[in-house]
């Protein structure tokens, strides 16, 4: 009778490959409801076949009644039922047993890449650096007044007058020194005028 190893070898080959998991998370969580899927179906299909075993059962009844022969008897026919459920059950034992480990260890380990991310996150925020808009009193109150050309920046504003760029930062409340704008009216303390020419800016064709 080939019905008890035919359907061994097809539960066999039902169970989960639980060693190839592949990132990133999203797929591994789809494998594993694969694997619950199958498992589902390995069970449906062993119910399948235990009534088709019992509709032979009933069948040999009704022939061992009309006292016809048999080559497997109602002895054999039990053997063969007791050693499927065994095996079954066995199989299906180790089955689930693998499966929620196999969940279990997935959970651990998204658990744990989810705590390292928080703690990087948290970290990354403790670190970052913040932009200061405190500025300093301390510089000289007289100065002369500069209208902002196109080419120029704070620094080559600052050399050309012979300031630290800082007083000018200070003075006119500018946090950042690339946010200057053509037209823009600067005050340079400390300063009673240009030490350099102003840059010659070249035409757009």
């Amino acid at each position: 009778m080939k019905l008890v190893p035919t359907l061994i070898v097809g539960l066999i080959a039902a169970a989960p490959l639980c060693g190839q998991r592949a990132d990133p998370r999203a797929v591994e969580l789809a494998n594993l409801r694969e694997d619950v899927r199958l498992l589902q179906q390995t069970v449906a299909e062993l119910q399948a076949s235990l009534a088709e075993l019992q509709r032979d059962n009933a069948a040999l009844s009704q022939q061992a009644e009309s006292g016809r022969a048999s080559n497997v008897t109602l002895a054999q026919l039990n053997d063969a039922l007791a050693q499927l459920r065994q095996t079954t059950d066995t199989a299906l034992a180790e089955q689930k047993r693998d499966t929620l480990q196999t969940v279990a260890q997935q959970i651990a380990k998204l658990a744990k890449e989810t705590n390292a991310a928080i703690a990087a996150v948290a970290k990354g925020q403790a670190t970052r650096p913040t932009i200061s808009t405190e500025f300093s009193d301390d510089f000289p109150k007289e100065g002369v007044t500069h209208t902002v050309q196109a080419g120029e920046t704070l620094s080559t504003i600052a050399k050309r007058y012979g300031v630290p760029m800082k007083n000018i930062q200070n003075a006119n409340r500018i946090a950042d020194p690339t946010k200057i704008h053509v037209g823009q009216s600067l005050f340079i303390p400390g300063s009673t005028g240009p030490l350099m020419p102003a840059p010659q800016v070249r035409p757009s064709n």
